[in-house]
């Protein structure tokens, strides 16, 4: 169950795809319970207005969506409310009795945490069926750092209630992070568990070297208040430093973003939506790739830092953590804290400057990680033992 789910665009519906497509690619039978398809924008999207539901086949895997109210407004009760409904019109999905019952485990992501509470009602305790709650992000943790709740505002408490019960309730729990499962421990000790990062699978790519000037930079994802790339433009002239940045996305900066470009000659450029079809082909004609976090968000490994080690684009990385970590061990890019954008600026700088063999290194780098330690494949394959053992 999530509340994203591809057509939509994003880090959010990719990861919950790939992880569905890559159980199905081990004979695995997979269902997927979702709302109406309306991310980044906040709209549903054509094919799917004037639906209450709809039920498709996608790749093998049955997609089951019911309707939300859809909103990427900033006023968090908003977003609460359009939780709620998509909370509400998923128990249409308990019909369907015969099918339910069929299941061996029931993968429930979380945030968002209104509607992993009902589908964890729904699975765990009306249907008693073995629960996983896949954790991607540690709220309401992650929207106090952001300022997007008040620290010990009435949301808070509720979120805060909502969060023991998830941990508690549920059979087991996987997060994408260290810190995400040291703090799910803190509250639920003794529950099992497993490490699943937000990797990428295998990519065919023409091992070729990115040559010319301006050195060319890409961002592909999100743009909102936790990338703050708006920030990095106001913050960083490209064009001064030999650079272009070319930006590609939605969320709710997009209007910001296109009202400071105009008629600004700065070297960035914004193109909008990029399909997850023609990303990796867009991604590789870059030089780097900037993954940004406006603030140190506990528990938060970008999932980009993955998907661009798996074609050889080397990481600029704003952010604090196991991602900064990561970057540093493996050596597949820079590392700048977050929201230090003269700290970016000095990378860029020295990425541009560096002789072509020390920045192919990057690239090598990238190569050994996804063939060891982050490679989708195997991962997937740990996984479902995983799951056999229990």
């Amino acid at each position: 169950m999530s509340n994203y789910y591809y057509p939509e665009l994003g880090a959010a519906p990719y990861r919950i795809m790939n992880m569905a497509e890559g159980m199905r690619q081990f004979n695995t039978d997979v269902d997927v319970l979702t709302c109406l398809p309306n991310y980044p924008k906040g709209v549903i999207f054509n094919k799917y207005r004037g639906k209450f539901s709809k039920h498709e086949n996608i790749g093998g895997i049955n997609v089951f969506r019911y309707w939300t109210f859809p909103t990427v407004s900033k006023n968090p009760f908003k977003r609460f409310f359009s939780m709620c409904t998509f909370g509400l019109t998923m128990w249409t999905f308990a019909f369907k009795r015969r099918r339910i019952l069929q299941y061996d485990y029931v993968i429930i992501q979380s945030p968002p945490l209104m509607v992993a509470f009902s589908a964890t009602i729904l699975f765990r305790m009306v249907y008693r069926k073995k629960t996983i709650l896949n954790v991607s992000d540690l709220w309401p943790l992650s929207a106090v750092e952001l300022g997007a709740i008040k620290r010990g505002g009435v949301m808070q408490k509720v979120m805060v209630f909502m969060e023991k019960f998830l941990y508690r309730r549920n059979t087991m729990f996987q997060g994408q992070s260290r810190e995400i499962i040291e703090h799910i421990e803190s509250i639920a000790p003794n529950k099992k568990y497993f490490l699943y990062r937000n990797l990428q699978r295998s990519f065919e790519i023409e091992n070729k070297t990115v040559t010319g000037k301006p050195f060319s930079i890409i961002y592909a994802g999100l743009l909102g208040l936790a990338q703050d790339v708006l920030g990095i433009i106001k913050n960083i002239d490209f064009k001064e430093i030999g650079a272009e940045f070319h930006i590609y996305g939605g969320g709710n900066q997009v209007k910001e973003i296109e009202g400071f470009l105009r008629n600004r000659d700065n070297g960035v450029f914004y193109h909008g939506y990029l399909e997850k079809k023609h990303l990796v082909e867009e991604q590789i004609k870059h030089h780097a790739s900037i993954v940004p976090l406006k603030v140190r968000i506990k528990g938060a490994v970008p999932s980009k830092i993955f998907d661009l080690m798996s074609i050889q684009v080397p990481v600029l990385f704003c952010g604090g953590g196991e991602g900064a970590e990561i970057v540093k061990q493996y050596k597949v890019g820079l590392v700048s804290d977050p929201g230090d954008f003269s700290g970016l600026k000095a990378n860029i700088i020295k990425i541009i400057s560096l002789p072509q063999s020390e920045y192919n290194n990057f690239k090598e780098n990238c190569v050994m990680a996804c063939s060891s330690d982050f490679s989708f494949e195997n991962q997937i394959r740990r996984y479902l033992e995983f799951l056999s053992l229990n």
